[in-house]
């Protein structure tokens, strides 16, 4: 009897359901056709309905998203790391009023044609940019791969014009913009997304590096933002033996709850790994980090990851249109999800972070203390270098572009430059950088000013600030905004941001990882830990028992 109660409710509520969908869909589709018979003005079904949808599914979590037929390559490219163009980094310049080139990449149609860093871009065939904004350029210069359009632009440090005959290509990032032996016995791996083929790539990189001495691997997921769950799966199983379940993915239907186990022979379960994370390693990186720390299998050193623990498919809609939809969360090898907000959806929906004295216990294979929810946290904490406020005003080209011209007038004097572990700006250089930074009458947004300001707000609401007036107006002077002595006082941070931009520019991305990674902090430590293969052992043991 109390079985046939508990159907029936269970009956009931999914009646329910299905009524209040109904209705609320019916509410919903008289709603547009009133709006669009009765509205003063003529409506764009596509915006309108879109905007609707969009407002939807950011009541959920913001990894839902809608693509209708004009953005499917945008899904496609996300999954798959590829597009058609002419594979370089394009920004819009505010001072010129116009889209210019950024950044051109190794071995693609840009660089091959000689685009350089600073080209102002003129028009695509007989289609005028000047004044267009970067995604309606990025729209113009991507199209199908074989293609072909005539770009014309503008050499800064020449003023000359110049057509190149450009064809576009498959363009396809590489995962892996750099690797190479750190010391003689310790490989390194940049690491940047997993998307289709990259467990391939990253596989030919490993057997490269034992090839070449290889006895330990710093694996540096930094700021890798994940991508395919199946790509992460067997990338671990380089490290891990065969038949482990390493992921198990549960959602509301049964058709989401899957185990994803490694499926091949591996090449290296021996060899000891250091994994770099910082907050920004997330989805699949964290799975893979995660799966290490959980297996024993390496150490992970750095800041507390990302924390996302949502896995999303593709759904194909109607009229060529997909949903990218949330569907499971994942559970990595001891069992836990670190998944680090709870999406409410009641109310128009919010955000909640799980505190620390909310998360859960788990343990590793042998038995140390790992928790879930908030991502990974590292077992050697170390956290990255902080740039200094002016030096990311200067960075940012939406609020200068000092910099970036600085840079392009450089590329332009200097034919070539030392290899990237050697080049460094001169004395004089920075000289000159710092008095067209002055004569620019560049401004910003001092920290320690505003600090101040409040802190006078304060004292003058409690009562204060008149005893304390000579004293708050030493503090004032002191604090006066000066750029050239604040340009010069963090020479070291900004220095290091224009000699990347120079670097990039003659040798590309592996040439500034290059020297990224020449006085690297979490590489330094990596690489200590792995000299020392009792530390090493430490802190892969569980912790005595008390």
């Amino acid at each position: 009897m109390a079985c046939v109660c508990a159907l029936s409710c269970v009956a009931q509520r999914n009646k329910n359901h299905n009524f209040e969908v109904a209705k609320n869909l019916d509410i919903f589709n008289s709603i547009y056709k009133n709006l669009d018979l009765m509205y003063v003005d003529t409506l764009q079904a596509g915006e309108v309905i879109g905007n609707g949808i969009k407002a939807m599914l950011r009541s959920l979590d913001p990894y839902t998203e809608y693509y209708p037929e004009e953005k499917s390559n945008e899904l496609k490219m996300m999954y798959t790391g590829k597009y058609a163009g002419i594979g370089a980094l394009i920004r819009y310049h505010h001072r010129l009023k116009n889209v210019v080139i950024d950044e051109p990449y190794a071995g693609m149609p840009a660089a091959e044609v000689g685009l350089k860093k600073g080209d102002v871009v003129l028009s695509i065939d007989d289609s005028l940019m000047t004044g267009k904004t970067t995604s309606y350029v990025s729209s113009r210069l991507r199209g199908d791969a074989g293609t072909s359009f005539n770009l014309k632009i503008r050499r800064p440090s020449t003023g000359k014009e110049m057509v190149f005959k450009m064809t576009r290509r498959n363009i396809k990032m590489p995962d892996i913009p750099y690797y190479g032996m750190c010391s003689d016995s310790v490989g390194y791996i940049c690491f940047d997304s997993y998307t289709e083929s990259s467990a391939k790539e990253m596989r030919r990189a490993f057997v490269d590096l034992k090839k070449r001495g290889a006895a330990a691997l710093v694996l540096d997921l930094r700021n890798n933002h994940g991508g395919s769950l199946q790509e992460a799966i067997d990338i671990l199983n380089l490290w891990v033996p065969k038949g482990v379940t390493l992921v198990e993915t549960k959602g509301k239907m049964k058709q989401t709850n899957r185990a994803y186990k490694t499926r091949f022979e591996p090449v290296d379960t021996l060899m000891p790994i250091v994994v770099l994370v910082s907050d920004e390693t997330a989805s699949a990186a964290e799975i893979t980090s995660g799966s290490l720390q959980d297996l024993d299998r390496g150490v992970v050193i750095g800041s507390r990851t990302y924390g996302k623990g949502l896995v999303q498919v593709s759904v194909d809609l109607p009229y060529n249109a997909n949903l990218k939809l949330t569907t499971s969360k994942y559970y990595i090898p001891s069992g836990r999800c670190i998944q680090a907000v709870n999406f409410k959806h009641s109310g128009g929906g919010y955000t909640e972070r799980i505190p620390d004295s909310l998360t859960h216990v788990f343990h590793t294979r042998l038995g140390r203390e790992v928790r879930d929810g908030g991502g990974i946290t590292p077992d050697v904490t170390v956290k990255p270098d902080t740039l200094p406020n002016i030096a990311l005003y200067l960075d940012n080209i939406d609020s200068t572009e000092v910099m970036f011209d600085y840079v392009v007038n450089y590329i332009a004097t200097h034919p070539q430059i030392a290899p990237p572990t050697e080049f460094h700006l001169s004395d004089a250089d920075f000289e000159d950088f710092k008095q067209k930074v002055v004569a620019s009458g560049f401004t910003y947004d001092p920290m320690s000013r505003k600090k101040f300001d409040e802190l006078v707000k304060m004292a003058q609401f409690e009562g204060y600030y008149d005893d304390a007036r000579e004293a708050f107006d030493v503090l004032k002077e002191k604090l006066k905004h000066d750029v050239a002595r604040d340009v010069e006082r963090h020479r070291k941070e900004i220095q290091k941001i224009i000699e990347t931009d120079i670097i990039t520019a003659f040798y590309f991305q592996e040439g500034a990882l290059k020297a990224a990674i020449a006085d690297d902090r979490l590489l330094k430590e990596a690489l200590r830990i792995l000299s020392t293969p009792s530390e090493y052992s430490r802190l892969l043991a569980p912790a005595p028992k008390k």
